[in-house]
């Protein structure tokens, strides 16, 4: 009984900040809205420039949970540059907060609203979310054969032709390095050793196709790039063996004391524009990186173990610059909540009497059922979908016909979010797991509270 209440506090951890950064979205997504609306018919410059600070105000908000509200030390190695530069930043890549650690350094030059990813394609299928990204200037790239460059070239040069500011986030190895996924290691050692290149042991040997469209279409416009190395403490097993890294609800529940970055920036008259050259180039960097983690894990020296060489500055976030937006946002929510127009935004209790968000709940579980078969072949992802699917949907009509009559749509979105809760906490990935756990989440909170 009392470790079962000690579980549940421990997962309360993670849960309240999840439910408040999605909780807000609505009403961070609305006023989104009606600026893009507007903004059809003024010049795109106009857009991205208030765009870029609509997005510092969420994103400074997920900041405050994810700085503030665990307590995690940033300690940085290397001079971060004070003022504002168009940058490409390539990092090593082992979590799912990698990404909230770009924001981390980004905000710090006060650049979080220039921000912008590089991404893989299938989280384009993002709810909201993923069609958002595109709109800030985020780019959705397929791997190997399938990468399109032309693509990714048109929008980098149009973005640079309005003199979008950048910074743009690649993490050029492809996919996350985890201890426990041997074949992904040993599958990337022997492509590097076939091509005549290093054989890398803390990272996955980079590709650099999204890397050098980046860099080459937007070589006027970029600044630097900002070589950027990443590792996470208490990422050592008691026998002195690396584990994986925290992913983001594990970073939320606390379990991350603190972050080192090593930081380097690279002038780009350092960068050679020829692919062979350039190949070999960002192979030698992550090089570099390899170097750095083989002595964060392994160093002989107790001094040396576990931080990076070189002077570390422990780098504190004012709470002006995250505060704030919590404030705002919460401010813009509260009234949606409080207000009968504005919880029709969350409610089933609508004037036509139809529970639209029930239905599109039903949709997103179906159609993230059906594009696991589709993209692994996952029998039972498809079978998970289509079952919790109609059972969502018929819980939505359920409650169309009487609002009261919850029962089903609770168990449906109240189930899913437990077990893709825990896949989301044990993977740490964000599609689907992630996703489908945050919407259940919510879900189950409005089917509760409206």
């Amino acid at each position: 009984m009392l470790l079962s209440l000690v579980v549940h506090i421990h997962s309360l951890r993670y849960w309240f900040p999840a439910a408040v950064m999605l909780g807000t979205a609505p009403a961070y997504l609305l006023s989104w809205g009606v600026w893009r609306l507007l903004s059809t018919v003024l010049p795109a410059r106009l857009y991205h420039r208030v765009d870029d600070h609509i997005y510092t105000v969420y994103q400074s908000m997920v900041l405050f949970f994810f700085e503030h509200y665990t307590g995690v030390e940033i300690v940085i190695y290397g001079d971060i540059p004070k003022k504002k530069e168009n940058v490409v930043y390539l990092s090593n890549h082992q979590s799912t907060a990698d990404w909230i650690i770009a924001d981390m350094l980004a905000t710090r030059q006060n650049a979080l609203g220039h921000v912008r990813y590089v991404l893989k394609d299938g989280l384009k299928w993002l709810p909201l979310y993923g069609w958002y990204f595109s709109q800030h200037g985020g780019i959705y790239v397929k791997r190997s054969a399938k990468f399109n460059e032309k693509i990714m070239r048109r929008k980098l040069l149009s973005q640079a032709e309005l003199g979008t500011p950048m910074y743009l986030v690649i993490f050029p190895e492809g996919t996350r390095y985890n201890p426990e996924f041997k074949r992904v290691i040993s599958d990337s050692q022997a492509f590097a050793a076939k091509e005549g290149l290093t054989v890398l042991k803390h990272i996955l040997t980079p590709r650099m196709k999204a890397s050098y469209v980046a860099i080459q279409s937007m070589k006027d416009h970029l600044d630097a790039v900002y070589d950027v190395t990443v590792a996470y403490e208490g990422t050592m097993t008691a026998d002195g063996q690396r584990r994986t890294a925290p992913s983001m609800p594990e970073f939320l529940c606390k379990e991350c004391p603190r972050v080192h970055i090593y930081f380097e920036r690279v002038d780009m008259r350092e960068i050679p524009p020829e692919p062979g050259f350039f190949r070999r180039w960002l192979h030698e960097r992550f090089e570099v990186k390899d170097k750095l983690m083989t002595t964060f894990y392994e160093s002989d020296e107790p001094g040396k173990k576990c931080r990076f060489p070189g002077e570390g500055r422990v780098s504190p976030l004012s709470l002006t610059k995250t505060l704030p937006s919590l404030l705002v946002l919460s401010g813009f929510t509260l009234p949606m909540l409080l207000t009968e127009p504005g919880r029709k935004l969350y409610s089933y209790e609508d004037s036509m009497a139809v529970d639209w968000l029930g239905f599109g709940y039903a949709a997103a579980v179906a159609f993230g059922g059906f594009m696991g078969y589709k993209r692994k072949g996952s029998l039972a992802s498809l079978i998970a979908g289509l079952f919790f699917g109609a059972m969502s949907a018929y819980g939505a009509y359920k409650v169309s016909a009487d609002p009261h009559d919850i029962w089903t749509s609770l168990a449906a979105s109240g189930a899913l979010a437990l077990v893709m809760g825990v896949r989301f906490k044990n993977s740490g990935k964000l599609m689907p797991a992630g996703i489908m756990a945050g919407l259940s989440l919510l879900m189950v909170v409005r089917l509760l509270i409206f």
